[in-house]
């Protein structure tokens, strides 16, 4: 297995960090493997997988460099450069860092990818990392950046629950649950980062960021030895917009929006994530929220800095009536 060994002031000084350009890659990645983890997801396919596949027929060079580049077992290193963990950056800005790539150093990384050697007609290309930015921006604008306001808020939601759960129940828990059955917190300073036999890396004096995406995927990735970083896949009941069933009856006799803030709170949940889940704005979900707590049917509790709301018995009772 492969795993870290992160020193206590490396822990102590990680950062979560929302990235334009980790959530597009992941968007690419799902669009390579033509399979979605949900309904959503599988939505979101539906949308844009022929047009993803129109233009790699349209650029076959394009289309084996991504197959390359998303490898059998590791991501090409210029696919995947570690965001900086500063401040707020662009897209745009962000995508430069596999623009500028040198690239001399791409096809050895592809080598890497691929577990052996590139594809021959990229051997000899010094356009790869222009050629891949390329792509990753037709995926950008075109599957990513319409939904960017509501994908932001799912990470940010994401964020909130991360930090309240690490608040409760310290790092171990947290970082168990970044990618179940992968990671997980071994004891003496070591996290596996995945279930392969790769070296182990010393994670103390550099920057680790934790980076959430809405696509069910993952990788690690690191700048030398001064900046490390985990994509970690956001909770699933984030990021299926679909959600949960409001069942007739409950709406009826509570109005639909509020019965669908209801539904959600079978675990706890903040009042960005319900605005992240249910699509409604912050002050229609304040305003729901009041009115089921007057009715007793929900409780609050703070987690740290965060307000969390879940059922009383009365309103899992009135929730599971309607199964």
């Amino acid at each position: 297995m492969g795993w870290w060994r992160i020193g206590t002031d490396s822990l102590a000084g990680s950062r979560f960090v929302v990235s334009p350009l980790a959530e597009t890659i992941a968007a690419l990645k799902t669009l390579h493997a033509g399979a979605g983890a949900h309904a959503g997801e599988r939505a979101w396919l539906a949308a844009h997988l022929p047009a993803y596949r129109e233009r790699l027929t349209a650029e076959p060079l394009d289309a084996l460099l991504v197959r390359a580049a998303i490898g059998a077992t590791w991501n090409a290193d210029f696919l995947t450069p570690t965001p900086l963990g500063e401040g707020e950056p662009s897209f745009e800005e962000e995508v430069a860092a596999v623009r500028d790539a040198e690239p001399g150093d791409a096809v050895p990384q592809l080598e890497v990818a691929v577990g052996g050697a590139a594809p021959e007609p990229l051997r000899t290309r010094r356009d790869l990392p222009r050629r891949m930015a390329g792509v990753l921006e037709w995926v950008w604008r075109e599957t990513v950046l319409p939904d960017w306001p509501r994908r932001r808020r799912v990470m940010e939601a994401d964020v909130v629950a991360r930090t309240a759960r690490l608040a409760r129940d310290g790092w171990t828990a947290a970082l168990d649950e970044l990618r179940p059955g992968r990671m997980r917190w071994l004891g003496d300073g070591r996290l596996q980062i995945n279930t392969r036999e790769y070296p182990p890396r010393s994670v103390d004096g550099g920057g680790l960021l934790f980076v959430p995406v809405t696509p069910d995927k993952g990788w690690v990735t690191w700048e030398g030895s001064a900046r490390y970083a985990i994509v970690y896949p956001c909770a699933g009941t984030l990021t299926d917009v679909t959600g949960p069933m409001v069942p007739e009856a409950l709406g009826a006799l509570l109005g639909t929006a509020r019965a669908g803030v209801l539904v959600r709170l079978d675990s706890p949940k903040s009042t960005s994530q319900l605005v992240a889940l249910t699509g409604q704005g912050l002050g229609s979900v304040g305003r729901h929220l009041k009115v089921l707590l007057d009715a007793g049917l929900v409780r609050r509790r703070r987690a740290g800095r965060s307000v969390l709301y879940d059922w009383t018995e009365a309103g899992a009772v009135l929730v599971r009536a309607q199964d």
